[in-house]
């Protein structure tokens, strides 16, 4: 694995977990439940737009 790809990596494992607790949190009636799951959508979508970004780069 190159250097470039370990930060959004980090970023999308991240936001899978998050998500994943949130979903947790969903199915148990907990509160804060929304917030996990839409913080962790949006660290897996800002994680994979720069995995993407730093692939394109990379590929020049």
């Amino acid at each position: 694995m190159k250097k470039e790809y370990g930060i959004p990596l980090v970023l999308l494992i991240l936001g899978m977990v998050i998500t994943i607790i949130g979903a947790l949190f969903k199915l148990m009636h907990w509160p804060g439940a929304k917030i996990m799951l839409t913080t962790g959508m949006l660290t897996e979508a800002g994680g994979l737009i720069f995995l993407i970004v730093s692939i394109i780069k990379n590929m020049k």
